[in-house]
């Protein structure tokens, strides 16, 4: 499958570091593509390892009615990578928010996936007005009646070879150069995916270049030593949000323990006119059945 992305924007910084972000659009010729300027805008949020390419499919239909943004959180892609910085749910609401603020200037929807799903929705419960809705693609996240530690590889694996051992720095990088290995690479993303079409070099190596850059290996250490995203519970940002929200789910997502309960959890405690979807694939529904994450999000936004 080809695919185009955006193109990118001049970089904008956000506590002093670099972010790399892009932006498409149509043009609003309102005229030629019966497009109002007055649509609201899209910011695509990527989740753990992933960055701005994992939205390769999605982008260029969705710019084709849309303007659309998407950004490297900090410590992923080709965004910097310092050290010292609380990598985790609370820094990245913080820099969804700003890049609202500071780069869109008008409401937007802002869609994310996993970790990205959680920062997505920290975000739009505290931008109110500014969040011209949600969309999240199995989201991570906790509800206050669990312990904030949701079932992701990392904490399969942190479960698997101790808490003292990973403590270890020399354990630490070891499991690091491991994880980056392309064939590693592909094998999770095997694990993920239950369509492995999209599953190619191009997608391989969005991911292993960006662990190469410097810093690489602290935000690794960071992330792996959270046991989940700081913040608010799930339940919490939703009595906060007043935006739509759309539940996009892949119905098999090994990632995910129990996770019909999970979707059955989000949907008793979301806001009443929540949308949920359900569609066959994995933990990356955007990327491996995009054709059908991309119209199911435009139907959503012509519904209103």
């Amino acid at each position: 499958m080809s695919a185009q992305v955006a193109e990118p924007n001049g970089l904008w910084s956000y506590l002093g570091h670099e972010v790399f972000c892009m932006s498409s659009s149509p043009g609003y010729r309102e005229q030629e593509t019966g497009v109002s300027k007055d649509q609201p805008a899209l910011l695509l949020v990527h989740g753990f390892g992933a960055s701005t390419h994992h939205w390769r499919h999605n982008i260029p239909v969705l710019s084709s009615t849309h303007e659309v943004h998407a950004i490297d959180l900090l410590g992923f892609g080709r965004s910097a990578k310092p050290e010292g910085l609380n990598y985790g749910g609370l820094l990245w609401k913080d820099q969804v928010m700003a890049y609202v603020k500071e780069r869109i200037g008008r409401p937007t929807v802002i869609v994310g996936n996993s970790l990205g799903g959680y920062a997505a929705l920290a975000a739009a419960s505290a931008l109110g007005a500014d969040a011209a809705g949600v969309v999240l693609l199995n989201a991570a996240g906790y509800f206050s009646d669990e312990k904030p530690a949701p079932r992701t590889f990392l904490s399969r694996l942190r479960q698997s070879l101790g808490a003292g051992l990973l403590k270890d720095p020399l354990v630490q990088r070891l499991i690091f150069e491991n994880l980056r290995r392309p064939s590693v690479i592909r094998r999770t993303l095997k694990q993920v995916y239950i369509d492995h079409t999209n599953v190619d070099d191009d997608l391989v190596e969005s991911i292993r270049r960006p662990s190469l850059d410097a810093g690489a290996f602290q935000v690794f250490r960071s992330v792996f030593d959270t046991r989940g995203p700081q913040g608010q519970p799930i339940d919490s940002l939703f009595q906060e949000l007043q935006a739509p929200l759309l539940l996009l789910w892949g119905d098999s997502d090994p990632w995910l323990r129990n996770a019909a309960g999970k979707r059955a959890k989000f949907l008793r405690y979301a806001p009443s006119k929540t949308k949920e979807v359900v569609l066959a694939a994995g933990h990356c529904p955007h990327d491996e059945v995009p054709e059908k994450v991309n119209q199911a999000l435009l139907d959503w936004l012509k519904a209103g």
